[in-house]
């Protein structure tokens, strides 16, 4: 039987108040659907043997954080030893993206090779930075940044793994 596979879609970062809410940082693009009242969660943790099933009571946005509480962990004391953990989300739960969008996960590993023909590598990371992403990639030229972007990205075939560039001027 294979194992459950499970994607972050926060990180724990502090607990906010006495009454058991706590300061999550979003990596989700998806944050109202995620942290909505009555959603299931599960908390990875150093100190937990195996994630903690959660159920979202309460969430507002203060700042860049989403602030939220637990069904069942209604005081600092609850939550206290939550912090630093991150809150994922089981496969079955990811959404249905558009057409020519992708999950970073799907994008690890894949293959790039310029539309010139020439291997770069496979896409070891992708870098958010607000404006377009960034992909990572790893190969025979040590570590090429392409950003996610038209005149840069021609194709992206998530089933073959595979990915092909334009190599503008400047990025080597």
């Amino acid at each position: 039987m294979s194992e459950k596979r499970f994607y972050t879609v926060g990180k724990l970062v502090n607990t906010h108040g006495l009454r058991g809410e706590v300061k999550v940082i979003s990596t989700s693009d998806f944050p109202d659907e995620r942290f909505r009242k009555g959603s299931q969660l599960y908390l990875f943790h150093p100190s937990l043997d195996e994630p903690l099933a959660l159920k979202v009571a309460t969430r507002r946005v203060h700042k860049d954080f989403e602030i939220i509480s637990f069904q069942g962990y209604p005081h600092i004391n609850d939550v206290e030893s939550f912090k630093g953990g991150e809150l994922k989300i089981p496969e079955e739960d990811l959404m249905e993206l558009e057409e020519d969008e992708f999950y970073i996960h799907q994008l690890i590993g894949c293959e790039v090779v310029t539309d010139e023909g020439e291997e770069l590598g496979e896409i070891v990371d992708v870098l958010q930075t607000g404006a377009n992403d960034v992909w990572v990639v790893k190969g025979k030229r040590g570590e090429v940044l392409l950003p996610y972007i038209d005149d840069c990205i021609k194709q992206v075939d998530i089933a073959n793994k595979r990915v092909v560039c334009h190599l503008m001027e400047g990025l080597l």
